[in-house]
Formats: structure tokens, C-alpha cells, sequence
């Protein structure tokens, strides 16, 4: 039974996570082990929770004891539940809390991309994306049209950030998830080796000479693929693109030469999908 704390003191250390910590210091680098996130509204916690990510407590509106966290709070166990009224909590986080529950979870132990691309026909590789609202929608389209894992560059942001878990719909849960090497020395040339000899051909996502359409008979017709989208301002560096099998460019119209890589990640997706794994 999940243990409820009236807030009394603002300053106390408990609520750290909740305001006073950085993404940084959240992630807790030097001991992973030990490092949280945040997950907030009913919908995202549950689908943590659905994945077997461990809570570490929760801060809500005093309301939602008996109202929309009643499910939650009995998936929990008998961890600390930090409740106030809503200005007291808009006041401790600095934001009005729009969906009224948050929750520190504990970081899952982080997997191999071998461990998470076993058996699996299609990728999305991510090189330097940093814009965290993008990282969630990538996620978000991910697991919608059918992309079995996500690797990330060294370079890329943490998709456990709070704004991108939101972003995500939870979908951060769902789509298995690795970084590609620690260091940016790693990519591109290790990283790329890596997924050649798991069996994968590379699709780089970038406009040029030799480029191909996304509906390229023979990109579609690859049994294992990994489609690498680049960062949000240069796209994929110049080494990566001369290192994959492939460049693959989305048929633009009306001079228009290119879509956010979050909305690039979609049509891509859909286009080389495993019909397996998505209908169509």
C-alpha cells in the first residue's frame, strides 16, 4: 500500500527530483544503476509500469488519490506518494503539472544493440538529434509503423528526458532502445561496422546525386534494414552518408526540399516497413 506524504516542507530533499535536480544529474552518469527519470501523466506511468520499469515515488494533486491515479497507486507497491494541493505543487516544480501526477522511475539497466536487434528486420538509427521533442516523435511513429528497435548515437539526447517521454506517448517503453558506442569516436565508421556484421544494410536518409527514393524496389526488398536519420540542422554527416549501402531521399513536391526529421522519420517508416510487423 502506497505510503501518502502531505507536502510540509518545500526544501525537503525527497522532492529534489521533482525540482531541483537536472537531466543530468537524474541520469546520475557515474552510477547508471542508481540513475531516475521522470514519467508524467497516468497514461505514460502506466505504460512504464506495463514494461516492467520500477516506480520510486510519485507527486500528485491531492484529488487524484481516489480520482485518475487510483490504478497507478495500486500497481506501486508501498512507495513514497508526495501530495499537495495544485498551486503548492505548481509552485515546488516551477510548472503547472497539466496531467497532475509525476513519477521518479528507475533507469532500466541499459541493453546491447545486438541484445535489442536480434531478430529483428527493421531500425531506426539516430545520428546527433538532440532536439527532444523530435526524439519523442520519433519514438511515437516508431512503434506505430512497425520499427522493432532504436539505436542512438553517442551525440544524441537522452530519450528518457522528461519532455521527450512525454512527447513519446510512453512509446520510449514499448520500442527497445540502445546507444550505438559511448563515445562520438565510436560513430560513424564503428557504429556502421557494427550494424553490417548483425546483418543489417544502412539507408541514409539525405538529398543527394545518387539518391534514391524512398520506394526504391531494391531498399524495399532488404530483409534486414537500418534507416539512419540525421541531426535536426545538417542532417547525417558526410561520413556516415559515404559509409551506408544506401542514400535514400522522400520525393519532394512544390520545391520543397525536405521535412523535419520527425516528420521524415514518419514517412520512412511507412514506406520501408516490415509488412510483418505493420499491415499494408
Amino acid at each position: 500500500m502506497a505510503h501518502i506524504i502531505e507536502i510540509k516542507d518545500m526544501a525537503a530533499a525527497e522532492l529534489d527530483v521533482y525540482a531541483r535536480l537536472t537531466e543530468s544529474q537524474l541520469r546520475n552518469r557515474l552510477e547508471p544503476e542508481k540513475g531516475v527519470f521522470i514519467a508524467e501523466s497516468p497514461k505514460v506511468i502506466g505504460t512504464a509500469l506495463d514494461a516492467g520499469v520500477e516506480p520510486v515515488s510519485l507527486l500528485m494533486e491531492r484529488k487524484h488519490l481516489e480520482g485518475q491515479a487510483k490504478d497507478i497507486l495500486s500497481r506501486c507497491g508501498d512507495i513514497p506518494v508526495y501530495t499537495a494541493q495544485r498551486e503548492v505543487l505548481d509552485g515546488l516544480t516551477g510548472y503547472p503539472l497539466t496531467r497532475g501526477i509525476l513519477c521518479a522511475m528507475r533507469r532500466p539497466k541499459p541493453k546491447t544493440p545486438e541484445e535489442i536487434c536480434e531478430g529483428v528486420r527493421r531500425i531506426a538509427v539516430l545520428e546527433g538529434i538532440v532536439d527532444t521533442t523530435n526524439i519523442g516523435a520519433i519514438f511515437r511513429s516508431a512503434a506505430a509503423l512497425g520499427i522493432g528497435a532504436v539505436l542512438l548515437t553517442p551525440s544524441c539526447c537522452d530519450p528518457l528526458c522528461r519532455r521527450a517521454v512525454r512527447v513519446s506517448m510512453g512509446t520510449v517503453f514499448q520500442v527497445p532502445w540502445a546507444r550505438i558506442g559511448e563515445t562520438p569516436e565510436e560513430w560513424p565508421e564503428n557504429g556502421l561496422v557494427r550494424l553490417h556484421s548483425m546483418g543489417f544494410k544502412t539507408a541514409a536518409m539525405a538529398l543527394s546525386d545518387d539518391s534514391v527514393s524512398i520506394d526504391d524496389a531494391a531498399l524495399m526488398a532488404e530483409d534486414r534494414l537500418a534507416i539512419v536519420l540525421g541531426t535536426e540542422g545538417d542532417g547525417l554527416s558526410a561520413a556516415t552518408i559515404a559509409r551506408c549501402d544506401y542514400t535514400a531521399k522522400i520525393p519532394m513536391a512544390a520545391g520543397v526540399d525536405s521535412l523535419n526529421v520527425a516528420a521524415a522519420s514518419a514517412v520512412a517508416f511507412w514506406q520501408l516497413r516490415d509488412t510483418g510487423r505493420c499491415g499494408g
